[in-house]
C-alpha cells in the first residue's frame, strides 16, 4: 500500500488478575509492557481498583526504562492529583477514561464523578503533560471537547462494554472526528480494530493514532513475546 498508517498504541489494560489468570497485577503488565515494547507498539498504563492496578502498570514502565500514555479513572481530583504525582515521571500524557464513570459496578465501587469541564481544567492544570480525555462516544462528549479544547480526543466505548451511543468507533469517528479535529490537537480511535484494513481505514477517516487492546492479550497469553511481534506485524506490513 502507498500510504502511512497512524501510530499503533497499547490500550490501556488492567485486570490481568481477574480477567487473564495472572497471579498479581504488576506480573501481567512486566510481561505486556515488555513484549509490547519489544513488538514497536507505542505504550500506555490504565487504572482501576485496587491501587496495585496503575501501581503494576507504572512499575513495569518504570523496570523497562519506558514512558507511555497514562490514563486515569475520574474518580474525585484530590485521589486524581494523588495519581498523577505517582506517574509523572513516566507519563507522556496524561487521560481521563471519562467513560467509565458509565460502568454502574465500578462507580458505585470508589467513587468516580461524572466529569464536567471546570473539573477536567483542573486536572489539566495540575497534570503539566499533555492532557487527553478517552471515551469519547456521546454527542456530550463532543461538546465538552468543544469547551475543554485537550490535545487529544479518544473515541472510544469502553470495548463496547457501556451502553452509549449504538454503533462502533468507526462510525463515531466518522460523523464526528471533523469535529473533534477543530477542538482537540490530536484524534485518537481505540475499540473494535483488530486488522490492517480497519487501521488503515481509521487513519483515513482523520484518526492520528490508533489503540488496540483485547488482540494484544490474546496474542501475549498464546505466544508471549513471539506472539505479540506477530500481531504487530500482521497489522503493519503490506
Amino acid at each position: 500500500c502507498d500510504y502511512e498508517l497512524p501510530p499503533i498504541r497499547l490500550a490501556p489494560i488492567t485486570g490481568g488478575v481477574e480477567n487473564v489468570g495472572y497471579k498479581d497485577e504488576a506480573a501481567f503488565y512486566f510481561d505486556l509492557i515488555e513484549a509490547c515494547a519489544q513488538a514497536g507498539f507505542l505504550l500506555s498504563i490504565g487504572d482501576g481498583y485496587p491501587d496495585a492496578k496503575i501501581q503494576g502498570g507504572l512499575a513495569a514502565l518504570q523496570r523497562y526504562g519506558k514512558t507511555g500514555a497514562v490514563f486515569i479513572k475520574p474518580y474525585p481530583n484530590p485521589r486524581i492529583f494523588e495519581r498523577i504525582d505517582w506517574v509523572r515521571n513516566s507519563a507522556e500524557l496524561i487521560g481521563i477514561d471519562i467513560d467509565s464513570y458509565n460502568i454502574v459496578t465500578m462507580r458505585n465501587l470508589v467513587q468516580l464523578e461524572q466529569k464536567d469541564v471546570y473539573s477536567l481544567k483542573e486536572i489539566q492544570r495540575y497534570a503539566k503533560k499533555p492532557f487527553a480525555i478517552k471515551g469519547v462516544f456521546l454527542p456530550e462528549n463532543v461538546e465538552l471537547i468543544k469547551e475543554l479544547r485537550p490535545d487529544i480526543a479518544v473515541i472510544s466505548n469502553h470495548g463496547g462494554r457501556i451502553e452509549t451511543k449504538h454503533g462502533n468507533t468507526a462510525d463515531f469517528l466518522s460523523e464526528y472526528g471533523s469535529t473533534l479535529r477543530k477542538f482537540a490537537g490530536e484524534v485518537w480511535v481505540d475499540g473494535g480494530l483488530r486488522s490492517r484494513a480497519d487501521i488503515a481505514a481509521a487513519k483515513q477517516l482523520g484518526a492520528t493514532q490508533v489503540m488496540i487492546g483485547r488482540p494484544c492479550i490474546t496474542a501475549l497469553l498464546s505466544d508471549g513475546i513471539t506472539g505479540i511481534r506477530e500481531l504487530y506485524h500482521r497489522l503493519t506490513a503490506d
